[in-house]
């Protein structure tokens, strides 16, 4: 039986991720991974080029990382004041939610979606916080929110 050394360029659940060289049946790689587009053979111009698009994306990453550290250092350092109508015993009408915090910090420059802002509970009471926003997988920052009470 022959076999043939080919790279993936999909997902193939049986045989491995995008970038891995496998070694498979002749037939298999001709009739149905090549034909597909779900591989190309493994041969040293293929195996150079894939290599330079994984130094590629891995640069990227490390690059976007290195953004998103500074990017959480600066936030960090942010306290968002928010003001609200109170009630009896300081508590607020209403509660404190992600998309208030988001427009906070769009007005301080930041554009962070509300979806990385990791409110566990709406905030409703006067009080400083911290506030968890999860920047990138690895990278999750606390900002400071202020609560005050509003001056009619």
């Amino acid at each position: 039986m022959s076999s043939m050394s080919l790279i993936l360029t999909e997902d193939v659940s049986s045989l491995g991720i995008v970038g891995d060289i496998v070694n498979v049946k002749a037939g298999y790689g001709r009739n149905y991974l090549l034909p597909q587009k779900k591989a190309m053979l493994a041969d040293s111009k293929n195996v150079k080029a894939m290599e330079h698009a994984k130094f590629l994306a891995e640069h990227k990453v490390k690059k976007m990382k290195a953004e998103f550290e500074g990017l959480a250092e600066k936030l960090s350092a942010v306290t968002v004041t928010l003001s609200h109508k109170v009630g009896e015993g300081d508590k607020l009408f209403g509660s404190v939610t992600t998309m208030e915090i988001e427009r906070a910090l769009k007005e301080k420059g930041f554009e962070i979606d509300r979806k990385k802002i990791l409110l566990e509970k709406p905030i409703k009471e006067l009080g400083e916080f911290s506030v968890p926003v999860k920047l990138h997988p690895e990278i999750t920052t606390g900002l400071k929110i202020e609560v005050v009470k509003e001056e009619a």
